[in-house]
């Protein structure tokens, strides 16, 4: 096995590469004066099974770029099997038209990898699940909820005052997961505009009076929907709101709004670098999926199961 890093989240390969026991592949990689990328693999890798561990995470046209150029170096040194570890998928967001000639962004992006010469996918908690299908190769996605149930039950010991909630209908699935996982209850943020120009309503699915709500999401990024779901909680008499979320994309001024808002602490993987802002932050804090990815790549590379990981 050889376990190989682009430059989008190198504190977590390097973490990954621990965990495994395996030092990082020597490679360089690096851009011409026109920001054109370049891939020099510096090992050996006929016959080998490759792990290349790269999050399309900001810049992520710069970052998917590396990972399709790393893929083709590794193609054509003849590498017998090339994982694309992908812990934060960039443009998952963009799985169906949302309108008329719009497009279907994830699907485009797992053609790329495909084409580039990916022989599987690693990743973690897809935006929507059906981009599994977006893949002619296989695809396994891992899930943060039991590093988070680990965690949330550390930090609060019983969960007897809990309620999970979504944010949105949409992110139902997820909550009810890490809720049964909890045996805690579960509520759901019903948020509606009414017409245009009228500040959106948020109706709450469930009793959250008096208890310690967790919000969870996958994705965070301008952060707005989750501020705005754990006011909505508060005024509802909820005696504390925290929130679990998988990639921390924070653009823009979304640390600075997280820090105003009536959450105690957000909770994000390292599936996406930590930058200066979240680093400083009284509440925002990043815990590591380092061994779960590493466990699931010594399972792909052993050829052993990877479903358990789920349980």
């Amino acid at each position: 096995m050889k376990v190989l890093a682009g430059n989008s989240n190198r504190p977590l390969a390097e973490a990954i590469s621990t965990c495994l026991g395996v030092p990082l592949t020597k490679a360089s990689i690096r851009r011409f004066s026109d920001m054109e990328v370049f891939v020099e693999i510096l090992e050996n890798v006929r016959g080998e099974d490759v792990f290349v561990i790269q999050s399309t995470s900001f810049p992520a046209n710069d970052n998917l770029m590396e990972l399709l150029v790393t893929i083709d170096a590794l193609k054509r040194g003849s590498a017998r099997r090339i994982t694309a570890v992908i812990p934060y998928y960039g443009y998952a967001r963009q799985d169906r038209k949302t309108g008329p000639r719009t497009p279907i962004s994830a699907k485009l992006v797992a053609n790329l990898i495909t084409m580039a010469g990916a022989n599987r996918v690693l990743t973690m908690d897809l935006h929507a699940g059906q981009i599994q299908g977006f893949f002619d190769i296989p695809l396994d996605n891992l899930m943060a909820a039991p590093v988070f149930e680990k965690d949330i039950k550390e930090t609060f010991g019983s969960t007897d005052e809990i309620t999970v909630v979504s944010p949105d209908v949409g992110g139902v699935v997820r909550a009810r997961s890490l809720a049964k996982r909890l045996e805690a209850d579960l509520a759901i943020i019903d948020k509606r505009r009414e017409r245009a120009g009228v500040s959106e309503v948020m109706n709450i699915i469930g009793d959250v009076e008096g208890r310690r709500c967790i919000l969870v999401d996958d994705i965070v990024d301008s952060g707005g929907t989750l501020c705005n779901a754990a006011v909505a909680l508060m005024d509802a008499g909820a005696k504390s709101v925290g929130a679990y979320v998988t990639h921390g994309v924070l653009s823009g001024g979304a640390v600075a709004r997280v820090a105003v808002a009536p959450i105690d602490m957000m909770v994000t993987t390292d599936s996406i670098q930590a930058t200066e802002a979240v680093r400083v932050s009284r509440n925002v804090r990043q815990l590591t999926i380092a061994p779960l990815i590493a466990e699931a790549i010594m399972r792909i590379s052993e050829e052993r199961s990877v479903s358990s990981l789920f349980s």
